[in-house]
């Protein structure tokens, strides 16, 4: 093993390349690999990291030895916001409360949510006309809330998404790394950052308190997420504090919603760039679907609509790269590091290495169909993470994200508004800087939209 730290970039006193990634985290990824490659080293505010980019060390610190790799000393930034829930807590208590909300996400239940996104999207499709302009992004969020909103914890959110989602982006901005790095001193004026999200924080908090509340007191039992956080009890017969069942929805409803969001936004994105992708995804809609909509039992046999989904979120994955600290010293890649170090993955540059995957740019969905998948590497995709901490929500989030759009494509082709231009933004979530802004074109043969049976 090398005695040295691994290589990395000239930096600057102090702030090491905290301003080069501020500037474009992705594109500072991109450089890094480029010019160390599977490992490197950098600092930002006193604070080292360690970035790796081949699946074999994915799958030493996510799958391998995931349990000497924390996410809460990693996520500080994400803890200000969610506080204790899934994405942010560890070991025996991460294991335990995992298992409490995982037959929510059981594949026959999931199954049952099918008809309430299906009547969302129905509802969201009758105020879009052909000819209209619609920013895709800010629909996608509204959507995907209020399916989370009805499916995992029983309430209706329709009226509050556009609320609800200005909060999460605000109080995600604030939360950004480099932001609390910079050092926004923590000053509760309505103008100032923590201010801002601040406000953001009690805005989500009191949404969250009153689903919590209005569930307690309606004596509704369900089957849902939420019925399962406040029927657990642990070993000893306690239950979840108030604390941990509002920390555990509120990271619910933020992974429930944003990474499905955007993984559709950026799948439009694609295909109106694609007219070969659409074509032969609309024609596949066409002969297994007909003038009906989609179902639950047609998803089996609409594999090219898994593929571009798949090919989409391996260009653009929600979850762009992920951070954990070392609980004990390890060795990787011919180095050493001690306990306490910070390491990263990033499915943003692991998905798009050369050696990896032929033409890793170009939008290929053909490299998803059943005969060309087995053929990736072990790891070379994980836009879900992997190992014990795989997203929970991972079955849920592929059907939604087939089923609105099937429904969608069947109607209507987005098309970007000419001119508009699409930047990244990596965040906690990668997501389009300005929205996405497209042009509704009709279908050849649209399906008429029609209301569905009572949501359930």
């Amino acid at each position: 093993m090398h005695a040295q730290v691994p290589p990395g970039p000239r930096e600057w006193p102090f702030v090491g390349s905290l301003l080069a990634f501020n500037r474009d985290p992705l594109q500072f990824v991109d450089r890094l690999y480029r010019a160390y490659g599977e490992v490197a080293t950098i600092t930002m505010m006193g604070l080292r990291f360690f970035f790796f980019a081949h699946p074999r060390a994915v799958k030493y610190i996510l799958v391998d030895n995931a349990r000497n790799f924390t996410n809460r000393e990693a996520y500080p930034e994400l803890r200000m916001l969610i506080g204790d829930g899934l994405l942010t807590i560890d070991g025996a208590e991460h294991r335990q409360q995992r298992r409490i909300v995982q037959p929510a996400f059981h594949r026959t239940r999931i199954e049952r949510y099918a008809g309430t996104m299906l009547e969302y999207t129905r509802r969201m499709l009758e105020s879009w006309e052909p000819g209209a302009e619609v920013d895709v992004a800010d629909a996608m969020s509204r959507l995907t809330m209020a399916i989370a909103g009805a499916t995992l914890f029983g309430v209706d959110l329709v009226e509050e998404t556009a609320a609800i989602g200005r909060a999460f982006l605000q109080a995600a901005e604030y939360t950004d790394l480099p932001v609390i790095a910079l050092g926004h001193l923590p000053i509760n004026l309505p103008f100032t950052p923590y201010g801002k999200f601040v406000r953001a924080k009690q805005q989500l908090d009191e949404v969250v308190t009153r689903i919590i509340t209005g569930r307690r007191h309606g004596n509704q039992e369900g089957d849902d997420v939420l019925s399962m956080l406040l029927a657990a009890r642990d070993e000893n017969g306690v239950p979840l504090t108030d604390r941990q069942v509002r920390d555990h929805v509120l990271t619910f409803l933020a992974a429930g919603h944003a990474t499905t969001a955007n993984a559709l936004t950026w799948t439009f994105y694609l295909l109106a760039q694609h007219p070969r992708v659409m074509t032969k995804l609309t024609d596949e809609l066409t002969t297994v679907l007909g003038r009906r909509d989609p179902s639950v039992e047609d998803l089996p046999r609409l594999p090219y609509l898994e593929a571009v989904v798949k090919e989409s979120m391996r260009l653009y994955p929600p979850a762009w790269a992920q951070a954990r600290r070392a609980v004990a010293d390890f060795d990787l890649e011919g180095y050493h590091f001690p306990a306490g170090s910070y390491v990263i993955v990033s499915q943003w540059v692991t998905h798009r290495r050369r050696d990896l995957w032929q033409n890793p740019e170009q939008f290929l969905p053909e490299r998803f169909e059943p005969a060309a998948e087995s053929e990736i590497p072990p790891l070379a995709y994980f836009p879900f993470g992997a190992g014990p901490r795989t997203c929970i929500g991972m079955p849920f989030a592929m059907m939604e994200s087939r089923l609105v759009l099937a429904m969608i494509l069947q109607r209507f082709r987005p098309m970007l508004v000419p001119g508009f231009r699409v930047v990244p933004r990596a965040l906690i979530i990668l997501q389009p800087a300005n929205g996405l802004r497209v042009k509704l074109e009709q279908a050849e043969r649209p399906v008429q939209v029609t209301s569905g049976s009572s949501l359930g």
